[in-house]
Formats: C-alpha cells, sequence, structure tokens
C-alpha cells in the first residue's frame, strides 16, 4: 500500500504564522537600516575623530550561559583591545540577562539586548563607531532567524553609516530565502571574516566581501588544573582513572521561531509551556521531535555505557549551554549516578577546566571540543550541522564525526569511541597542529583588523615598527605557547606545500 502524506492543518498554520513574523522582523529591521542611510545621507551621523576612544559595540548572543559564545567573545574582546590598545578603545557588549554575565568581559560595558530588539539596534548602534558582530552561527537558519536576522541588522546599521561592520569569525551555513535576501542587501558593505572555506564560499556567492580566519576560542584560559582536580574529586575522581566526558544537547527543538499567536495561547491558556523559549521566541515540538531525540539520547548513552563496561573510564556530562541540562538528565537513565556539570552552576573559567582535565571526549557541541583541544583531551562528535563536521575534516579525523540522526547511531559511535583509545597519539597530534594552525589563523583576523580600522579611519593610532604573528593575538598561556613551540615547524611546512600545490 502506498504511503498518503497528509497535511496537518495546524502545524502548516503555525508554520505560516512563523513566516510572516520572520518577514515582520526583517521588514521593520530593514526600515530601520534604510532611515539610517538617508539619515547619514542628509548630515545626521557622526563618525569617529581623532582624540576620542574608538566606542565599539560587540554584537552578540551572550548572556544565556552559553559557554562557546561567552568564550568567544571574551577572547575577541581581549585580542582586539590588544591589537587597537587598550587606551584607545571602548568597548560594549550585548548581554541577555546581567546576571548570566556577571564576571564576564572584563573592563567592558555590559548593555542590555531585549527580546524585541530593533529599536534596541537603532539606538544602540548609532552611539558607537562601528559594530564586531560576534555570534559564530551567524548567518544561518538552523537556529533562529531572528538571531541572524539581528546580526545582519547589526552589521547593516554600522555599514549605513559609514562605520566599521565587521563579522569577525563566523560561520554561514543554510538560510531561509528572506534571510538570505536580506544577508545579500545589508552585509553587503561589511567584511566577514570566516572560520571556514565552506562558509566563505556561500558568502562570497551571495556578493559580500570575505577574508578566512578562525573561531576566536584558541586563546582562551580557564582555571588552572588544580581546580578542575579538586572539583572532579568532589565528584568522586580517583584522580588516576581517565576521565571521559560527554556533553550531550537536544539537536531537535530548532529552529526557535517567534510566534506572536503561540504567545498568546500561552498567556491565555497556558498552551506551549513546554516548547517556549522565552516571550514570543518557541522551539519546534512534538510527536517527531519526541522520537528523534529518544533515538539520540539512547544511541548516545547506550554507546557510552558499552564503552564504560570495557575500559577504566569515569564519564562525565558536561552542559555547555543552559539548554543542555536537559540532555545531561536524560542520559543518566544510560549512565545512573555520573556526575552532571552544567553552565547555569559552573561559569566558563570553571567549565573548561574541567573539560582540559578529561582523557576523551565525545560532544555535540562545538565549543566543547574547541576549547579542550588545547589540552590535546582525544575528541569525537556528533554533530548537528556543519560545525563539528568541518572541524573534524580540518583535524583529519573525518572517521572522527556522526551525524545526530544517524540510523545506526549507537553501533558506530562506539566504534567512534575504540577508535579515540586506539587512535589516542595519532588523534592527538592532529589536535595539536591544528590549534596552532588555528592560532595563526587567528593572528592573521588581527592584521585584517588592523587594515579595516585604518581603512575605515585612517587617523586612528595604530602600531608601527615590525610585528611577529604572536603580536596579533592576546597574551597567550603557558600551555599554549608550548604547543606553539612543538608544532610550528609543522604547521609552517603544510602551509608552504599547501601554497606551492596552490602556485
Amino acid at each position: 500500500m502506498a504511503f498518503v502524506y497528509q497535511r496537518n492543518p495546524l502545524k502548516d498554520s503555525c508554520r505560516e504564522r512563523a513566516r510572516v513574523t520572520d518577514f515582520l522582523l526583517v521588514a521593520w529591521v530593514s526600515a530601520l537600516i534604510e532611515i539610517r542611510r538617508v539619515g547619514w545621507m542628509f548630515g545626521l551621523g557622526k563618525r569617529w575623530e581623532p582624540g576620542d576612544k574608538l566606542r565599539l559595540l560587540f554584537a552578540g548572543y551572550n548572556g544565556t550561559r552559553n559557554t562557546g559564545s561567552d568564550v568567544r567573545v571574551q577572547e575577541m574582546l581581549r585580542q582586539v583591545r590588544h591589537v587597537l590598545g587598550a587606551g584607545n578603545v571602548d568597548f560594549s557588549v550585548m548581554t541577555q540577562d546581567f546576571n548570566r554575565s556577571r564576571g564576564y568581559f572584563d573592563g567592558t560595558r555590559q548593555v542590555y539586548l531585549p527580546d524585541v530588539f530593533p529599536p534596541f539596534l537603532f539606538r544602540e548602534v548609532r552611539q558607537n563607531h562601528g559594530v564586531i558582530a560576534c555570534e559564530g552561527s551567524m548567518f544561518k537558519s538552523k537556529f533562529a532567524n531572528a538571531l541572524t536576522t539581528m546580526m545582519i541588522g547589526s552589521l547593516g546599521l554600522a555599514s549605513a553609516e559609514n562605520k566599521l561592520s565587521l563579522a569577525y569569525g563566523a560561520e554561514a551555513g543554510h538560510m531561509d530565502s528572506l534571510i538570505e535576501d536580506m544577508c545579500a542587501r545589508y552585509v553587503h558593505d561589511s567584511l566577514v571574516i570566516t572560520r571556514n572555506v565552506e562558509s566563505q564560499d556561500l558568502l562570497r556567492k551571495l556578493g559580500i566581501s570575505t577574508e578566512l580566519g578562525t573561531d576566536t576560542a584558541w586563546t582562551f584560559e580557564p582555571h588552572p588544573p588544580e581546580y578542575a582536580r579538586k572539583t572532579l574529586r568532589e565528584a568522586g575522581w580517583d584522580e588516576k582513572t581517565p576521565i571521559l566526558v560527554l556533553c550531550p544537547i537536544h539537536p531537535f527543538v530548532w529552529p526557535v521561531k517567534a510566534s506572536v499567536a503561540k504567545y498568546i495561547a500561552r498567556v491565555a491558556t497556558g498552551a506551549f509551556k513546554d516548547s517556549q523559549y522565552r516571550t514570543v521566541y518557541f522551539f519546534e515540538s512534538g510527536d517527531e521531535v519526541d522520537k528523534k531525540y529518544r533515538h539520540y539520547v539512547s544511541s548516545f548513552g547506550k554507546a557510552a555505557a558499552a564503552f564504560a563496561q570495557r575500559h577504566n573510564v569515569f564519564p562525565i556530562l558536561v552542559a555547555m549551554e543552559r539548554l543542555d541540562a536537559q540532555a545531561c538528565r536524560s542520559m543518566l537513565e544510560f549512565l545512573p549516578g555520573t556526575p552532571v556539570f552544567t553552565s547555569d552552576d559552573y561559569d566558563m573559567f570553571q567549565l573548561v577546566s574541567i573539560l582540559r582535565a578529561c582523557s576523551y571526549m565525545v560532544s555535540s557541541r562545538y565549543h566543547g571540543i574547541v576549547t579542550c583541544m588545547p589540552s590535546l583531551v582525544a575528541s569525537a562528535g556528533v554533530t548537528m550541522d556543519e560545525r563539528i563536521r568541518n572541524l573534524m575534516r580540518e583535524r583529519g579525523h573525518e572517521r572522527l564525526f556522526l551525524t545526530v540522526d544517524d540510523p545506526d547511531l549507537e553501533p558506530r559511535l562506539l566504534q567512534v569511541m575504540e577508535s579515540l583509545v586506539r587512535e589516542t597519539d595519532s588523534v592527538r597530534e592532529g589536535i595539536g597542529r591544528t590549534v596552532v594552525r588555528n592560532l595563526k589563523l587567528m593572528a592573521r583576523m588581527g592584521t585584517i583588523l588592523e587594515d579595516t580600522v585604518r581603512h575605515t579611519y585612517p587617523q586612528f593610532p595604530l602600531r608601527s615598527g615590525v610585528l611577529s604573528w604572536e603580536d596579533y593575538l592576546p597574551p597567550l598561556s603557558k600551555t599554549l605557547r608550548d604547543l606553539a613551540g612543538h608544532y610550528d615547524a609543522d604547521v609552517t611546512a603544510q602551509h608552504s606545500v599547501a601554497g606551492s600545490a596552490a602556485r
């Protein structure tokens, strides 16, 4: 009997309302950009002048205890301040919750980003001399069109007044046609430094200027190892057994979509309580979402439990974002008694310190992998999008990632975890070279930043003289200096071979 697809009128109606909401938000932000452009043409804007501090707004997704986003911005601020000179600049960074970003971003003013953000952007961007867009998943519809609209709007408002408009360490993926058109129109006059070639290729097709860079989390320095040892000891670790860290997520609730209708129903009747993200924004939900999630969690959990039976390891669960706590709790069904560390309870300096004390990692969080790589943790990924896939290909470890919807996830993940044990030394070699390669790419981003500031504001007081690549990075930890000393020659030789082949 042939399968006949039956439309769900309620679901179709919700999708249509979400598209209308996206359209209205894009239209609102686009109108504000055009107003700024016209105002600039009539002389209403004000650019940086010599003697002023360069005021920059760092536009991103902070204040939600997303460890990856917070680490990225922490290091971005350190690098930009180092390259441009602390005495020459004045930074602001967006936050959605002051309590959750307290103690972060030293020396930087935090400004509240409301859920209904267009008026905020219109006001805040004008008060600065430029915008640096921070979010890693910057140009994609996978997570939330509203977030991508906010990033495009920040850059577009800055370029409308001929101010510095720079996306730093960005990634691009599939965008809905409405968002893609907005990106092509309003990011056209910005410069986007991508964190991989794949993103660069996609944006170039939209006519957007790009340069190749990397993520900015590579230089992050967490609390010292003593902190992690003490915390893990209190959780039951014997200080000898290798630690296996697992970073699960709920991969099927994305994208988050704005829905005024759902919000009204939520307030009036209590409906959609479990799928509400915040105010008018709601996760994907339903039986199909639950089915996919159950397959992912059970496969992940059973593979980890089987691995722990075969090998003498101390497993821990880490929620890199507050939302991941649900997935960690779900995994306890298969790994009872496993310690859980969440970003709600541990700040970024504490959580990354714990990650770096581990021997093995399986993560569905990109920054879970990135932040533990400087300590050469042998890591594998179970990915929901292109980020972990691109990173593993860069490392030469295509065999060490799977997808969250793989029908054979459990047996294949167990094989991948066995590979981490069997090939530990070679995996760590690939990781070490990749860290140093990305440090050099991050330094290159510093030179691009300098050139962009020089082009936008020719009289800005930039450094002069002969500078090495390390001079374009914030001060490095001993761990990173040692890695650079060990792998620098290998990375330089690889670049030389690649350059010769290209020529």
